[in-house]
């Protein structure tokens, strides 16, 4: 509860979302136990369980991050931007969910071609707000933070915006998969591919560098030195499963 309250004062709009999207994946569990919809013989609900989940820890991560810096104007219009870009993504997606229809990659018809693309933008907008914060916590004097906790952070941020435009890659190819046009037999809930290549694997793995790095940096590593050497090992794995990928290869063999 403390951790909660801290949040909160922290940055309340995004504490509030963050907090949205944690109810919203408790509705998509309970709705994928009660209903029967597919989407390409999945459980429709899989998918707007996964991106709300994301998308809450997103933004409390981000939240907590942001009061490190001034509580300038500056701050204030990247959270409502947070907000209005993500929460149009998870309510598209939810909505074509519910329908048994596809959000991503579908071009069946200009409406949805148009919703895809402005998906797209929408995380592109919140792609660089990561990469201003990145910036800022280069140019912010943070005497009060540990230099090896603040170098996870920036490394996190970074490696956060480079894997996140990863999306263009699966964008570009209109499918999740490389080598097929479907994924054939997937990892259980997370869909990722058995049999072929799949950039989401390094999608997840790079963007949760947010998250991975100022965590073991702050409360396991506590050292610069080992701090700079997981930054290089985990930037090696998120490269390694994404040339994997590329090249066709599944990240787990069927």
């Amino acid at each position: 509860m403390e951790f909660i309250s801290t949040l909160k004062a922290k940055n309340e709009l995004l504490f509030i979302f963050g907090l949205a999207n944690f109810i919203l994946a408790s509705l998509f569990v309970l709705l994928s136990q009660v209903t029967s919809i597919e989407v390409s013989g999945t459980n429709a609900w899989y998918k707007p369980l996964k991106f709300a989940l994301s998308i809450g820890i997103f933004s409390w991560t981000i939240a907590w991050f942001m009061s490190y810096l001034p509580q300038d104007k500056s701050i204030q219009i990247m959270s409502w931007l947070i907000v209005l870009m993500l929460g149009f993504e998870i309510l598209y997606i939810g909505i074509q969910a519910g329908r048994g229809q596809l959000s991503h990659y579908n071009l069946s018809t200009p409406i949805y071609g148009g919703l895809y693309v402005l998906m797209a933008f929408a995380a592109t907008v919140v792609s660089f707000i990561t990469l201003v914060l990145a910036i800022r916590f280069f140019q912010v004097p943070l005497p009060e933070l540990p230099g090896y906790y603040i170098w996870s952070i920036r490394a996190g941020l970074i490696l956060f915006f480079i894997f996140s435009l990863e999306g263009f890659v699966m964008g570009a190819n209109l499918s999740h998969t490389i080598g097929a046009s479907s994924s054939g037999k997937v990892i259980p809930f997370l869909n990722w591919s058995r049999e072929y290549g799949d950039p989401r694997v390094a999608h997840f793995i790079g963007m949760h560098a947010l998250q991975v790095l100022p965590i073991a940096s702050c409360y396991i590593l506590k050292d610069i030195r080992l701090t700079f050497g997981l930054v290089i090992l985990y930037t090696l794995m998120a490269v390694h499963v994404l040339i994997q990928a590329l090249y066709g290869q599944p990240f787990l063999k069927s």
